[in-house]
């Protein structure tokens, strides 16, 4: 397994990655026609995009992404996907070490996540806590997401005394 940056040549592969991770590991908690909403054939060009703006990372398996993760300028995590046949191997908390890893280099304060009812322990786990259940439209379908974030104890400035 190796972790990496993300580059602009992946996108397609993370696209495959993530629809086959929606329409398997989330169908215990959703239902078929909202995955297929969430994760449609032809994948949102503007979604995607955010990649572009983001620090994503991404863990390969023999040359093939098995998992990502992005997060926003602003500390939002806004993918973190792990291929159905790679679960629980530790593949999500290695993504999620690198992310919190540089949000606090940057001094981010707090991240935030928008999750699946499925990634909800996950985060939790990582030391996110609930804030509220959100309801997101897509595309004539009703998604619950969890609203979570943690905040990120900055470390003390020494004051020179």
């Amino acid at each position: 397994m190796f972790l990496r940056s993300y580059r602009r040549d992946d996108k397609r592969r993370l696209q495959q990655l993530f629809f086959d991770t929606v329409r398997t590991v989330n169908a215990g908690d959703y239902p078929h026609a909202l995955l297929n909403a969430w994760a449609p054939d032809e994948p949102d060009r503007e979604l995607w995009s955010q990649l572009e703006r983001q620090n994503c990372f991404l863990v390969e398996f023999q040359k093939t992404p098995v998992g990502f993760i992005s997060l926003s300028p602003s500390g939002s995590i806004d993918f973190l996907y792990v291929h159905k046949d790679f679960q629980g191997r530790g593949i999500a908390a290695a993504l999620y070490k690198q992310v919190e890893r540089i949000a606090r280099k940057k001094g981010l304060e707090t991240l935030r996540t928008d999750t699946s009812v499925t990634a909800r322990g996950f985060f939790e786990k990582q030391g996110f806590t609930m804030l509220s259940e959100q309801k997101r439209l897509l595309r004539g379908h009703e998604l619950r997401l969890c609203r979570m974030e943690k905040k990120l104890p900055q470390p003390a400035k020494n004051s020179g005394n």
